[in-house]
């Protein structure tokens, strides 16, 4: 397990040259879901499109958490946010949610939404205790164009 004192993770913008970290995080992070979407090609379309909103934790030299975001103009969608198991409850997740958030709010965004899979009653607990709202009014419905279920 890691020192929880010997070293602060420090906040960063995501770069593409940590598309193998990140991935290795959702890989091994228990209620993510990697989908096609998540490709070496997909991760560069989603930074590109959307700069400066997705951030990294480092700390010893390793990627320890991430938060991507992204927006259509109008709201903000929180995706993939992680951090390793020996660096939770340190407000990691808190502090890159954060960072996210404030670049929302540079460009104009001023709501954003996040999804928690239905039997991930862990982030569900977490997000509902941070402050945000789960939508009961509401449903998603997803429209498959190419792939399949995982695209």
């Amino acid at each position: 397990m890691a020192d929880r004192h010997f070293e602060a993770a420090g906040i960063r913008p995501m770069a593409l040259a940590d598309y193998d970290a990140v991935l290795h995080l959702m890989q091994h992070t228990p209620g993510v879901v990697v989908r096609e979407a998540d490709s070496r090609e997909g991760i560069t379309c989603y930074l590109q499109r959307n700069p400066g909103l997705s951030f990294v934790a480092v700390a010893a030299n390793r990627i320890v958490g991430c938060a991507m975001c992204g927006h259509d103009g109008r709201r903000g969608y929180l995706q993939h946010v992680l951090v390793l198991p020996d660096y939770r409850q340190q407000g990691i997740a808190r502090k890159l949610v954060q960072h996210c958030l404030d670049g929302l709010t540079r460009q104009g965004i001023y709501k954003c939404h996040l999804d928690v899979l239905a039997d991930n009653l862990a982030a569900q607990d977490y997000w509902t205790h941070l402050g945000w709202k789960a939508r009961t009014d509401i449903r998603r419905y997803s429209f498959i164009m190419q792939g399949g279920e995982n695209s």
